[in-house]
C-alpha cells in the first residue's frame, strides 16, 4: 500500500487550522517529506507516522513557507535515535540553505546528503520509490515531483517450467536479467507476463500553470496542486504572484487526464476554500479541498479500491 498524506495546506503563514504545506509519503518501509513548513512535526505526530523513518525530504524551492520547519525537524529526527544518513533533494543553492538554517541545529547524530537538481531533471531511484522532478514557474528555482512505483511484469513459472529453465535462474529472470547456461540463453520475455500498472502521485505548489507541469503529472493516480486563489478575480494577483488558481490547478488537471485532484497551499485571505469548490469541478469533476491530515492510501489495479479518510 502507498499512503499519502497532507500534512499542511497553507501558503505564506499558518492559521490556527491549517498548518504550512508539506506532504507525507511512504510505501514499503521507505518514508518521503516534501516540503517542510512550520507545523510539520505537530500534523505527524497528530497523525502518528514515524520522524526516525524519514529517509527523503524534497523541496518545491526555498521560500520560508516550505522550509521553516526543517532545523526542528532534524532536531526532532536525532532525538529519536536515527543514525542513518537521511537525503535531502532540491534545486541548486541546497546546501548553502540548508546550512545556514542549522546553525540552530548543530550536532545532528545522522549525516546529512544533498542532491542538487540542476539543469536536465533526472530519474531518482529513492529505493522502491521512482521519482521523476518537473519544473514549475515560480520566478526562481522550482520543481514539482513525480513519485511512483513501477511494478515489474508477473513472472510465470509455468512458462519457465515448460522450458525446461533451471529453478536457480528464476530469481535473475525475474528481476529483468538475461540468463545463459549451457549454451542456452533465456530471456526475461520468455517467462515474463504483461505489464503491470503501478502508482504515481504527483507534487506541485507554487507555480504559473506550464507544459512541464501536466506533461509530468499526466495520467496520475493523484494530484496535489496548489490551490492560492479560489476567487476568479484573483487572477490578476495569481499572475504578479507565480501562483495559480482552483480553476487553473482543474484544467491541468483535465488536460493531464489525471485520477483525483487535491487542491492546496491557500493563500491566508482564502478562509473558506470550499466556497469555490464547485467551480473546479465544472472543469474537473474528481476534485476534492485538501485539509491538513487528510490522508489517502492507494493500491494497485487489482488489489481493492483504496480509500481516503478527510
Amino acid at each position: 500500500m502507498f499512503d499519502v498524506c497532507l500534512l499542511g495546506t497553507g501558503g505564506m503563514m499558518p492559521l490556527p487550522n491549517r498548518w504550512l504545506t508539506a506532504c507525507f509519503m511512504r510505501y514499503a518501509g521507505t518514508s518521503l517529506l516534501i516540503d517542510c513548513g512550520e507545523g510539520t512535526q505537530i500534523t505527524m505526530r497528530l497523525q502518528g507516522w514515524s520522524f526516525k523513518a524519514i529517509d527523503y525530504i524534497l523541496f518545491t524551492h526555498y521560500h520560508g513557507d516550505h522550509i521553516s520547519g526543517l532545523p526542528g525537524l532534524l532536531l526532532t529526527i536525532g532525538n529519536s535515535g536515527r543514525t542513518e544518513p537521511v537525503t535531502l533533494i532540491g534545486p541548486r543553492n541546497l546546501r548553502r540553505v540548508v546550512e545556514g538554517l542549522l546553525l540552530i541545529a548543530p550536532d545532528l547524530p545522522f549525516p546529512i546528503q544533498y542532491l542538487e537538481l540542476n539543469g536536465d531533471t533526472p530519474v531518482l531511484e529513492l529505493k522502491d520509490l521512482v521519482v521523476t522532478p518537473f519544473r514549475a514557474d515560480h520566478g526562481m528555482p522550482c520543481f514539482g515531483y513525480s513519485v511512483e512505483i513501477r511494478r515489474k511484469p508477473r513472472f510465470l513459472p509455468e512458462k519457465a517450467k515448460a522450458l525446461g529453465i533451471p529453478l536457480p535462474f528464476w530469481k535473475e529472470l525475474q528481476k529483468g536479467n538475461t540468463v545463459e547456461h549451457e549454451g542456452a540463453i533465456y530471456e526475461p520475455s520468455m517467462v515474463l507476463g504483461e505489464a503491470r500498472r503501478g502508482l504515481k502521485v504527483c507534487y506541485c505548489t507554487d507555480s504559473r500553470p506550464r507544459d512541464s507541469i501536466v506533461n509530468g503529472v499526466k495520467a496520475a493516480d493523484l494530484f496535489i496542486c496548489e490551490g492560492m486563489y479560489g476567487e476568479e478575480e484573483k487572477q490578476t494577483k495569481a499572475k504578479e504572484y507565480r501562483h495559480m488558481t482552483f480553476q487553473e490547478a482543474a484544467t491541468m488537471a483535465k488536460q493531464a487526464n489525471v485520477k483525483e485532484l487535491w487542491l492546496t497551499h491557500f493563500s491566508p485571505s482564502l478562509i473558506t476554500p470550499y466556497q469555490y469548490l464547485d467551480e473546479a469541478r465544472r472543469i474537473f469533476p474528481n476534485t476534492k479541498v485538501g485539509k491538513d491530515r487528510m490522508t489517502k492510501v492507494l493500491k494497485f489495479a487489482d488489489e481493492e479500491n483504496a480509500g481516503v479518510t478527510e
